[in-house]
């Protein structure tokens, strides 16, 4: 049997960020979709269900666009597992590791993509997905700025009303949503699914912040 090293991975700000991004998504997703296309109707003026998904909505966007500032800065003041870098699978032993990674999970190696922190497959993913996070953040203040004049909402993301039509808008906005929820299911399979081969701790470690390697990692 390999001996197994603890290793310190996810720093508390990552491991924060990620919790607060799943609940900040999932809020998002619900009162949007509400907004959208509301499945909830009321009976009496009493009744203020499209005021309160809509004050709802806006507070989780509030939330989510610290969430993602905060991990941003962290991805240069973090260490080296949540380093900016690990985004960019530049080098020639990255993209080895990408390559590796992808036949991986398309069955065409046995030989899981080993890492302490993120695979260079995972990295460019994240990439990816921030990019995602920060079109919903300015497609979102983009739509809440045909409300609210001023240069903080510009700034925001009421720009974009000058490059897309309100309606392209509203509906990349929208089918993004869907992008993100179907990451996220495979985001938890692909982790469950690692943990399960490698033995690593990998989904206690989203918690914890702690993985066991055997080095393995750094072959």
């Amino acid at each position: 049997m390999n001996q197994r090293l603890r290793v310190y991975a996810w720093e508390f700000p990552v491991r924060f960020t990620h919790w607060i991004n799943v609940l900040c998504i999932l809020t998002l997703s619900v009162t949007g979709f509400y907004i959208g296309a509301p499945f909830i109707h009321a009976y009496s003026s009493k009744q203020y269900i499209m005021g309160w998904m809509r004050f709802i909505h806006f507070t989780a966007a509030y939330v989510f666009l610290m969430s993602v500032i905060i991990r941003l800065y962290w991805a240069f003041a973090g260490n080296r597992y949540a380093s900016w870098k690990i985004w960019f699978p530049f080098s020639s032993d990255r993209w080895r590791d990408l390559v590796n990674a992808v036949k991986f999970y398309l069955l065409i190696s046995r030989k899981p993509p080993y890492a302490v922190g993120h695979t260079a497959l995972a990295g460019l993913t994240y990439l990816i997905v921030f990019l995602l996070f920060i079109f919903e953040i300015v497609s979102g203040f983009a739509l809440y700025s045909q409300a609210h004049s001023g240069a903080l909402w510009t700034l925001l993301g009421g720009w974009l009303l000058g490059i897309m039509h309100v309606q392209t808008i509203r509906l990349f906005h929208h089918l993004v949503m869907y992008v993100l929820l179907v990451f996220a299911v495979l985001h938890v399979y692909i982790a469950w699914h690692l943990d399960t081969v490698e033995k690593n701790g990998l989904m206690g470690s989203i918690f914890g912040g702690y993985k066991f390697v055997t080095g393995k990692e750094w072959e």
